[in-house]
This record gives C-alpha cells, structure tokens and sequence, in this order.
C-alpha cells in the first residue's frame, strides 16, 4: 500500500530538462559524467556533519600525497581524483533522489546491445560462449552494470510490465555471458541488504524472483550440452585469476611507503603479477588483434588494480588516505541504510562487496564507479531528513 502524499515524499523538484538525457547518455559516452563539475557547490546543501566528514576526506588524500616518494605527482593526482569524487557526490547531492537515475537504464541498455552485436560480429557464436566483451567496457565492469541494470529495472515502482522484463531478460543475459562472479555477488550482497533495509512497502517479490530466476538459469544452463564458459565460470569454487599473488604484491608494495602510499595511479610498477604483462588492453580487443599502442604503453600501470578496493587504497595512500576513505563510506553505508531507499541500498552494499575481489569505487571509469559515489551523494543528501521521509 502506497505511502500517503507529503511533501516531503514528493519527487524533487524539477530540474533542467537536459540532465535526464545527460544521465542516460553517460554509459555510451565516456566521461560524460564531468558535467558533474557544475554542480560542486551542492555540497554546500549537505549536513554539518557531512561536510565535516568529506573535508577530511579530501585532506587525507592530499595529505597523503605529500608523504609519497614522488609528492607533486602524487599531489597532482590525488588533487585530480579527489575533486572527481567530491563532484560526484556533489552531484548526488543536486539529484536528492535515486528516482533521477533512472536514465541510465537507457544507456545501458545500449551497452549490451553494443556487446552482443561486437562479440558476434567479430567472434560469432564461440567468442559468445567463451566470454562476452564489449570495446570499452572490461568484461566484470560489463557484467556490474548488468547488475545495476537489474537492480533500476527491480527498483523502478509503476513500470510497465513489459518493458522491465524485456529489459531485465537483457541485462541478466549479459550477466550471464560475462561470467563475473564478483558481479553476481555484488547482486546477491546488494539485493539481500535491499531485502533486509528497504521499507516495509517495497514490493520484494521482484527480487526474489530475480534471485530464483538467475540460480535457476545458471544450474540449467550448467546442464547444456554445448559448454558454455560464462556459467561453468559462476559455478567454480576455486579463482584462476591469481589474486592472491596481485594482493601480496599490493600489501608489499603498501609495506614500502606505510604512512602515505606510493601514490595515486602509481601502484602499476609494484604489482609485479599483473606489470610484467605490459600493456594489455581488454580480452575482447585482445581477442580481435587490436594491439595496446605505443604511446599509451607508457601509461600501462596506471590502470591496474590491486582486486581490493582496501588494498589499492593503502597501496595508493596509506594509513592516511585510507582513514579518510573509510570514515566516508562507513557514514555513506549508515545513510543509505536509513533512508531505506532499496536503490541506494542495493548499490552501496552490492559495490561494498565487490570491492573484496576487484577495485569498482576507483574513479575514472566508464561510469560505474562514478555512479556508487553519485549514490553516496544521495544518501548524504538525505541523511538530515527523517527515515520515512525518503523514498523506495
């Protein structure tokens, strides 16, 4: 039963007609997210406490960079990335509520698309059953933004019936195909929290079912003749990725520089694991022939990761940095929970457990790790009003 009308259970007020369509082209258009820029001075909205909590957070970063071995490019880079990140959650702050992300269903919606028709028009069929990719987009980011799709289709309350499960048969589809099980425990982890937060009014049986539906394809399709890999993938117990060796080089490296990390970006060289490939662009470009080039070989340890979001951060910054880090999320977690707004819920939880077997808060990306810190904005935004003043 519908919450009675309040104004404070209202939409938020209208805003310009443009950004609805800059949300929903931001997955297809890389870094289309910087708009988020203009809405800095948002943050001035946020509670007393809020406001506290990310000034120490930006000067723990800085902080921090200053107590790297190469402090002006380390704080260059943490004053880049700490800005990005404050806009986002600036821009959070300017949406109020995560009924304004809805627009970015669209978008994704264009990715998979674009996945499909790329890993068949180059692959055929074995490059669908070995691995789904895309040009741009890694193959786990894929498959989280599939999650997230599910979750906007799950969470999106008076949705034609229609188009939510063409929609949803698409993204868990691509879910699927990706094979990432760390997308698929983001989905379990994020969904049981949205279960457990949300308001008493949500209407839970659409997670359910989606939870009942994805266990259900995933031991049927594991039963298929054809050998799917995707799904054979979901259904091991053990990890060939070596993340293993990546985290003792992450914590070795962090073992160098204790206090403030080695710097932002610059873990690449001291995960030794993962450098000594050089530079490798994703699979499915790999798979394609398309060779990483030259130039950009010089910049090839920017973008590995330590597979820990706690691990790349301590690597990158330290005791310091990371303290600013968590004081951060932790109040973000608190807030999303008490707005139980499923969305929000779903969102920073499922992330916070991905980041145990991956790196999906470290920004820049496509758009993914820009979208968990614009929900944390939200949260912080509605972090002064009463619990059942916000919305599912």
């Amino acid at each position: 039963m519908p919450l009675p009308a309040s104004p404070a259970a209202r939409p938020p007020a209208t805003q310009a007609r443009w950004v609805p369509w800059l949300i929903a082209i931001t997955p297809v258009v890389p870094f289309g997210y910087l708009a988020a820029f203009g809405a800095l001075g948002s943050l001035r909205r946020l509670p007393g406490l809020a406001r506290w909590l990310l000034f120490y957070f930006a000067v723990s970063q800085l902080l921090a960079a200053c107590l790297t071995p190469a402090p002006l490019l380390s704080l260059a880079f943490a004053g880049v990335r700490t800005l990005l990140i404050l806009a986002m959650i600036a821009a959070g702050v300017y949406l109020q509520d995560s009924r304004r992300l809805r627009p970015l269903l669209w978008g994704q919606l264009v990715i998979f698309a674009s996945a499909w028709a790329y890993t068949l028009a180059t692959q055929g069929v074995p490059g669908v059953l070995a691995r789904l990719g895309h040009p741009y987009y890694y193959v786990v980011s894929l498959g989280l933004v599939a999650v997230v799709a599910l979750w906007l289709v799950a969470f999106w309350r008076g949705g034609v019936l229609w188009w939510r499960v063409a929609a949803g048969v698409l993204a868990l589809a691509t879910l699927l195909a990706t094979g990432s099980r760390g997308a698929v425990l983001a989905l379990v982890v994020g969904s049981a929290a949205a279960l457990l937060l949300a308001r008493g009014q949500f209407k839970r049986r659409w997670l359910v079912w989606l939870l009942v539906v994805l266990a259900a394809l995933v031991l049927s399709a594991s039963t298929l003749p054809i050998k799917f890999n995707p799904v054979a993938r979901l259904l091991e117990d053990q990890t060939s990725s070596g993340r293993m060796f990546v985290w003792a080089d992450a914590y070795a490296a962090w073992q160098t520089s204790p206090i403030g990390g080695v710097g932002a970006y610059q873990g690449g060289p001291y995960l030794t694991y993962l450098f000594k490939g050089g530079c490798q662009l994703n699979p499915v470009l790999s798979a394609n022939q398309v060779s990483c080039p030259e130039w950009l070989s010089t910049f090839s340890g920017m973008w590995l990761i330590a597979h820990n979001a706690w691990l790349q951060w301590l690597m990158e910054t330290g005791v310091v940095g990371l303290s600013g880090l968590l004081v951060v999320y932790v109040y973000g977690l608190w807030a999303a929970a008490r707005s139980r707004d499923p969305l929000l819920i779903a969102l920073l939880f499922g992330y916070t457990a991905m980041n145990f077997v991956d790196v999906v808060i470290a920004v820049p990306t496509p758009h993914f790790a820009e979208l968990w810190w614009g929900a944390l904005g939200i949260s912080l935004g509605q972090s002064r009003r009463p619990p059942e003043a916000t919305n599912g």
